[in-house]
């Protein structure tokens, strides 16, 4: 499995590391300082979901835009971007209407992609050795 996630990006499984860490993190934190343990962990164990597959997705449009011309790549992209954006967008909605999990929690979890990008050069050292 790691070498299929490294063949699309050779960080793709430090990144994934790196939020699977984090929301670690936060569920140790998070359970000791909520009343509603169950609402929290299931808001964020689908916002750690949604960074993970937001972080594969963000290697597999990469990997293939580089196949193309520069302007194609570039709208490629956005358009990718859009469709991540619009797919978080409409989970938390739905989070928010079904009362399934807690949606800032959820949204805490999402922030574990930008937690694990910014962590990636000391997850890299760890992955390495």
């Amino acid at each position: 499995m790691i070498k299929k996630l490294s063949e699309l990006s050779d960080v793709l499984p430090e990144l994934l590391l790196g939020i699977i860490a984090y929301g670690a993190v936060c569920e140790i934190i998070g359970v000791l300082l909520v009343s509603d343990k169950l609402f929290y962990s299931v808001g964020l164990l689908i916002g750690i979901l949604m960074a993970s597959g937001m972080a594969v997705h963000m290697a597999w449009s990469l990997s293939v835009a580089l196949s193309f011309a520069q302007e194609d790549a570039v709208k490629m992209m956005q358009k990718h971007n859009l469709l991540r954006y619009g797919v978080v967008t409409v989970l938390l909605g739905l989070l928010m209407v079904s009362g399934l999990g807690n949606p800032l929690a959820a949204f805490l979890g999402i922030m574990g992609l930008k937690v694990a990008a910014y962590l990636q050069p000391f997850t890299h050292k760890l992955f390495r050795r």
